[in-house]
């Protein structure tokens, strides 16, 4: 079974306008409701995929309900097992025009409490040996930056193998309490860890405790590394061909085809699994070619598939 965790979904809302005038009144032509946040994000992709995935996390109020029956409605796969807090789920809001420009705005979220954490970390006890855990995005705010460790290394003494994307200080912690997999792009990566090389910021994360390191790079696809004895192994690949569109769920559905990848290979040795980059790959590209976050252009992901991937090895 692969789980998501969205500890700070939201209620997505796009608006569509001819012409988005700031200070002035702006005729909506179109509204359209999404059940939103990076780990439905992912769960959305992996339900398209075909993959059964449970989906859990924080949902209250009556936009957490939309969520609710907007999953029920447009993704059977998903099994919603998110805790009913008593803070309303947030709301990300989205206004675009005729010119394809987007302006978007993202509510912080109301805490959630210690109680609260508690219930979730009950739904999180059902998940089983060999099941796939992809934690995704930011916690809500005012949370203990020792949940997210907490949380990996409870996973992982379930058995499970626990997926993280996430940036700052939270990588860090994640790669200390031994995540299978950490997502970050090259910014993240060089920030968190104070590396000036991208290689010497991979190596951080791996000595640190995480199993694989999947770099995501933009244009240029992206880079998995694990270590093997004292060795570094790495894969890396790029999108087939270029592809012009929207980007913002192009890091879910990556993290999408890795939750997969993880999921047909229970027994594999994380060096062995860096050649689940060229799945990622082609899934991100397709991903960008979808106007919306949570879903991809089928054909795309049929042109996209296998991609070269590069394979060696380096010293420490």
């Amino acid at each position: 079974m692969i789980w998501t965790v969205t500890a700070n979904p939201a209620l997505d809302i796009t608006y569509r306008v001819g012409t988005f005038h700031v200070g002035g009144v702006s005729r909506v032509r179109d509204l359209s409701e999404r059940a939103g946040g990076k780990g439905l994000n992912v769960a959305r992709v992996l339900d398209a995929l075909g993959h059964p995935v449970t989906a859990t996390g924080f949902l209250g109020g009556s936009d957490g309900e939309r969520v609710t029956s907007l999953l029920a409605a447009g993704n059977p796969g998903v099994t919603a097992r998110f805790v009913q807090a008593a803070g309303p789920t947030r709301r990300s809001v989205a206004i675009v025009d005729d010119d394809a420009a987007t302006s978007v705005l993202n509510e912080q979220g109301p805490p959630r409490s210690a109680s609260e954490w508690e219930d979730l970390f009950g739904v999180l006890a059902e998940v089983g040996k060999a099941d796939v855990v992809a934690i995704s995005g930011s916690l809500p705010p005012d949370s203990d930056p020792e949940l997210l460790p907490r949380m990996v290394r409870f996973l992982k003494e379930r058995g499970a193998r626990v997926l993280v994307d996430t940036s700052g200080p939270a990588l860090l912690t994640a790669a200390d309490a031994g995540a299978d997999l950490l997502k970050p792009n090259n910014h993240e990566l060089l920030e968190a860890t104070g590396a000036n090389d991208l290689m010497d910021g991979v190596r951080e994360l791996l000595w640190r405790g995480a199993g694989v390191v999947a770099l995501s790079l933009g244009e240029d696809g992206m880079l998995a590394a694990a270590r093997t004895d004292e060795r570094l192994r790495t894969a890396q690949a790029r999108p087939r061909r270029t592809v012009v569109g929207n980007p913002t769920g192009a890091g879910d559905a990556s993290v999408a085809a890795w939750c997969a990848w993880f999921a047909e290979r229970p027994d594999a040795a994380p060096a062995d699994l860096v050649g689940g980059v060229g799945e990622a790959v082609a899934l991100s590209a397709a991903a960008v070619a979808s106007p919306v976050a949570g879903e991809f252009d089928s054909d795309e992901w049929a042109a996209q598939r296998g991609p070269e991937v590069e394979e060696s090895t380096h010293d420490w």
